[in-house]
């Protein structure tokens, strides 16, 4: 992320001197660092510590991330309060909560350690303006820092820290219209690549027999169209990048969508009534950084979850509609 933002700064610095085509091709030049950010996050291996803060909550944890012949491996430790742990092998994800003894295993393509994530470079210069503001220190990393201003009041501003050599993230911030911080990510120890060992990826958990519950979180990909939903109307810029169906039991099922504007992402959840097992609490809530919207809507109830403004969250919500199965 850090890449971004010297692309940023530089765009910003040549626009007030430069005339309109040296503007366009800073542009360009922006979006390439924003793709060096997206391409470190893919690839790179990493160990370290970090902090992430939404609302007045405070969290602590380690990753390692190791990238190589076998794909990618992953275990993140949360290092505060009740103790969670998140092991990836490629596309299988084991979810450890030894409080309650369980294990909720899944099949997930995108697991990243942290909340922000660009999924679409081409898209966010749509929908933020993007300027660099200078190289700053974070964790002991030389980082260049970028900022993007939502060019509306749907999504959350963004400043960005990257290591100025890699382009891994190494820190971010979230800002709502006001300019109030509403979530920070930042690396407190970090080492990026070198020879990390596999030992750091193994689980200090060992459920054995029945001691331990496993739960199959297994998600299944779906046509929402096929199902009779249509999202119709969606905010500029954001379009849908996974449909999923979940097996609640008894007889009921969850459908998971995730849009998307490349850079900030809303989960949309769609669940039969029946399987509430009670009056549903429709209208708007919010958990630190992340907004959220229910609605009812053919005896379904409809729950928009995500990292975004009231006001996107709603619109989000709102887009979906009832038609005829395909």
């Amino acid at each position: 992320m850090r890449s971004a933002a010297v692309a940023v700064a530089l765009a910003a610095s040549l626009a007030a001197l430069a005339p309109g085509p040296v503007l366009a091709q800073s542009d360009t030049e922006a979006l390439q660092w924003l793709q060096r950010i997206y391409t470190a996050s893919e690839r790179l291996s990493y160990t370290g510590v970090f902090v992430y803060q939404h609302g007045d909550q405070v969290e602590t944890s380690r990753v390692t991330r190791i990238v190589d012949a076998d794909g990618v491996q992953e275990r993140l430790e949360v290092l505060d309060g009740t103790p969670r742990e998140i092991i990836r092998n490629n596309e299988e994800v084991k979810c450890y909560l030894p409080g309650s003894r369980t294990v909720k295993v899944d099949r997930q393509t995108d697991l990243k350690p942290f909340r922000f994530r660009i999924e679409n470079v081409s898209a966010i210069a749509e929908q933020y303006s993007i300027r660099m503001v200078g190289i700053e220190r974070v964790a002991g990393y030389d980082c260049q820092a970028l900022v993007l201003e939502p060019k509306d009041n749907l999504r959350y501003g963004r400043k960005l820290w990257a290591d100025a050599n890699t382009g891994l993230l190494v820190r971010a911030k979230a800002f709502n219209e006001r300019g109030e911080m509403v979530e920070h990510f930042s690396f407190t120890q970090l080492q990026i690549g070198g020879k990390l060992d596999k030992e750091l990826l193994r689980s200090r958990f060992t459920p054995t027999g029945g001691a331990w519950r496993v739960e199959n979180q297994a998600a299944a990909e779906v046509n929402l169209a096929e199902h009779g939903w249509a999202l119709r109307s969606l905010p500029a810029g954001f379009r849908t990048v996974t449909e999923l169906k979940r097996d609640l039991g008894g007889g009921h099922e969850l459908t998971h969508v995730v849009v998307s504007d490349g850079l900030a992402a809303v989960s949309l959840f769609i669940e039969p009534l029946a399987a509430k097992g009670q009056t549903p609490r429709v209208g708007a809530s919010r958990q630190g950084a992340v907004n959220i919207f229910s609605r009812t809507l053919d005896q379904h109830m409809v729950t928009a979850v995500g990292e975004v403004p009231a006001e996107g969250v709603r619109r989000i919500a709102d887009a979906l509609e009832r038609r005829a199965p395909r």
